[in-house]
């Protein structure tokens, strides 16, 4: 049992095994909503305050950040009870901020243009640990005069395949749009997949309707197999049409996502094809120029070719923006910082 695992049921159910007054659990849920440790919260009898400190906490510190001086992206690297690490990165919009946290430490889905993946997987996050991830952005950056909140988007898309860690995800959303608790939209959260297309299905019924972006680089299963090891679990054919029913059934938009790999997958006839087998499906593309990853040997396109991939797009009628770099200068994307600190960390 971990603090930052219990709902308010099971926090009043601990609470009153120990004899405590109803009142006390209201005060330590919201302390842990916070995210706060049993030792700050000031206003519990000591006796409780060191009773509950006998319980494992469970969540994390941060162990390291970077600011990106170009738009003040902020890079997490959290340290995790066990000694584990995992990223985590908060970016600034205009309409708020956006979380971008891990499901996994580490990723064991070997796709060729990921860093995350490199040293495979070491464990599945837990709910309470995915929740601290935010409250500690949240204690880095209060939220503004007026808010509520500093966060005020989520996406799942840092290291690891989220419906790989299935139950400990769908918790997690539950208790991020509580109203109980963190209370943020399901359309304010993303969730990123390379494909298992089993678990889409049974995500439509078993978590909130957030949007589904599935990473697809290619318009192939030839070309997607180089890139993507899933491919070869799961055919294309499967993935779209497991696409196409979590649109219907939910009436959001799925999102692609696109890496652009030079020579690979970014020609105008990649563009025309794509478009192709994406008519039908209730749709966004999102292109993405690729960071590169010093550990693989894939180019990515530049953002003005980003940028002309997107125009055939949309001359075939096929949504398309190409994302906004954020924080390329602080090891942005995901595994680089966790991997060079632990390589750092082996050698001193």
């Amino acid at each position: 049992m971990y603090l930052t695992d219990l709902t308010k049921p099971q926090i009043d159910e601990l609470l009153a095994q120990w004899g405590q007054p109803r009142f006390r659990s209201g005060q330590v849920f919201e302390w842990l909503n916070k995210g706060v440790r049993p030792q700050d919260m000031s206003n519990l009898p000591r006796a409780l305050r060191e009773k509950l400190m006998e319980i494992p906490y469970g969540g994390a510190v941060i162990e390291r950040k970077l600011i990106s001086p170009k738009d003040g992206t902020k890079k997490y690297l959290f340290l995790l009870e066990d000694g584990n690490l995992v990223e985590g990165v908060l970016m600034h919009y205009s309409y708020g901020n956006t979380a971008c946290i891990s499901t996994q430490v580490g990723c064991k889905m070997g796709c060729s243009f990921c860093a995350s993946t490199l040293e495979g997987c070491v464990r599945n996050l837990r709910p309470g640990e995915m929740l601290s991830f935010i409250k500690l952005m949240e204690q880095d950056e209060p939220a503004p005069e007026g808010k509520n909140r500093s966060v005020t988007n989520i996406v799942l898309m840092g290291s690891g395949e989220p419906l790989d860690n299935y139950d400990n995800v769908v918790t997690f959303l539950h208790r991020v749009t509580s109203i109980e608790e963190l209370n943020i939209s399901p359309r304010n959260i993303s969730l990123s997949t390379c494909g298992l297309v089993p678990k889409i299905y049974s995500f439509i019924d078993d978590a909130p309707h957030v949007t589904l972006s599935i990473s697809l680089h290619a318009h192939s299963d030839q070309v997607r197999k180089t890139m993507m090891p899933i491919a070869n679990v799961y055919p294309m054919e499967d993935l779209l049409t497991a696409a196409k029913t979590y649109a219907q059934k939910t009436g959001r938009r799925v999102v692609f996502e696109y890496a652009l790999v030079s020579g690979v997958n970014d020609s105008h006839e990649d563009a025309i094809a794509l478009s192709r087998r994406l008519r039908g499906i209730i749709c966004h593309v999102n292109l993405i120029p690729l960071n590169s990853v010093k550990e693989r040997s894939l180019m990515g396109a530049t953002r003005a070719h980003a940028q002309e991939f997107a125009d055939w797009l949309k001359q075939e009628h096929i949504s398309a923006t190409v994302r906004r770099e954020m924080g390329a200068d602080i090891d942005g994307a995901c595994g680089q910082l966790r991997r060079r600190v632990l390589h750092e960390m082996q050698q001193s």
